[in-house]
């Protein structure tokens, strides 16, 4: 008997009605972000919350993000300090989670927050993600599309190929403008940790802020994203290469580096960003269909968006 195959949606024929009946009825959605594509479900719902860890093959400590669509559902889940305001009214809707107390009678699945007290909220800026968010009317647990390490899905095509026929639909809005996930804040009074480097650089929160206290520890869980190897191709990743193997898969920052393939035509970082895991699955493709050993990676300066790009790269190159 043949798979099941996702239905493929799009906006301009009543997409996005489609996605939100779907996450009524308990089903997993892929939606297109900013940052990377999500594996969407309604975040009060048990049942859809574990389909999420199921078709990941997401650990059960690894916590989600919950995505809403306007700032005054927020009120209903956790605790907005004045910092935490601050930034919300700053960055929101954007590629910004925060990290923020839970209320009494949230009414999130517990598989949302893996047991914490607290949870990760974001209001994405993406406009079709803003129109299902508005159509299903509450909050929405969304991971990135695609099994749990491996490489984040900026395209509809990359969901279809990393999980198949384990989500009832994708919604199709073209390729993630900005292609790196969400930054990760965690503000108190004590100051403002940074969990994850993401879409939001440094450079533009701590203005608001002062300096973040970075707290970015791999592999100790306590927001999502902080596993210690994460976003990996199926060969070994080799960073700050020469790119003189042969042997290997080679990825310049530039093209100038004179690579196989490349992350910005001149040395942009935003164009790096947005390009990064695009180039990485291309680049496992060809080393698998290529019989190569390895991806090998040129260095990229880290500052603003490229310390995020790095991050990925080391979680990529991580054993």
């Amino acid at each position: 008997m043949p798979e099941r195959q996702p239905e493929f949606l799009v906006e301009e024929n009543d997409g996005v009605t489609r996605a939100a009946a779907l996450l009524k009825r308990g089903a997993l959605v892929a939606l297109p972000t900013e940052t990377v594509y999500g594996l969407a479900a309604d975040a009060r719902n048990d049942a859809a919350c574990a389909m999420i860890f199921e078709a990941k093959g997401r650990p059960r400590f690894n916590p989600l993000i919950v995505h809403l669509a306007d700032i005054s559902q927020v009120a209903q889940i956790a605790e907005l300090s004045p910092v935490a305001r601050d930034l919300a009214q700053a960055f929101w809707p954007g590629p910004l989670t925060l990290v923020l107390p839970l209320k009494p009678g949230h009414g999130l699945s517990p598989l949302v927050t893996a047991g914490m007290d607290n949870v990760a909220i974001r209001l994405p800026a993406h406009p079709t993600a803003r129109a299902v968010l508005q159509a299903f009317g509450g909050p929405v647990a969304a991971p990135s599309a695609n099994p749990s390490g491996r490489i984040s899905p900026t395209t509809a095509a990359h969901v279809a190929e990393e999980l198949g026929d384990r989500v009832a639909a994708i919604l199709d809005a073209g390729p993630c403008a900005v292609g790196v996930e969400s930054t990760i804040l965690a503000p108190s009074e004590a100051g403002t940790r940074l969990l994850r480097e993401g879409g939001l650089p440094r450079e533009a929160i701590e203005p608001l802020t002062g300096p973040l206290i970075v707290d970015t520890t791999p592999g100790r869980i306590e927001a999502p994203g902080q596993l210690s190897r994460h976003y990996a191709p199926s060969v070994p990743v080799t960073l700050n290469s020469a790119l003189d193997d042969a042997s290997a898969v080679r990825v310049g920052f530039t093209k100038a580096d004179g690579g196989d393939l490349y992350l910005s035509h001149s040395g942009d970082l935003v164009e790096a960003a947005a390009a990064l895991f695009h180039i990485l699955h291309l680049a496992d493709a060809t080393a698998r269909a290529g019989q190569k050993a390895a991806i090998h990676v040129a260095p990229v300066p880290d500052t603003g968006l490229g310390r995020a790009i790095n991050d990925r790269l080391r979680r990529a190159a991580a054993p």
